[in-house]
């Protein structure tokens, strides 16, 4: 392979991982130890 292709698939690569973590950080497990700043600080 040439490594401009290479480097685009690892870019890639790096992008998905990071969108899955992300839409696993806002809607799975770990989203119940989230919590809203707005409703803490509702006047």
């Amino acid at each position: 392979m040439e490594p401009a292709t290479v480097l685009i698939i690892s870019v890639g690569a790096v992008i998905v991982a990071f969108t899955a973590f992300a839409v696993y950080t806002a809607f799975g497990p770990p989203a119940k130890q989230l919590t809203d700043p707005f409703d803490e600080h509702e006047d």
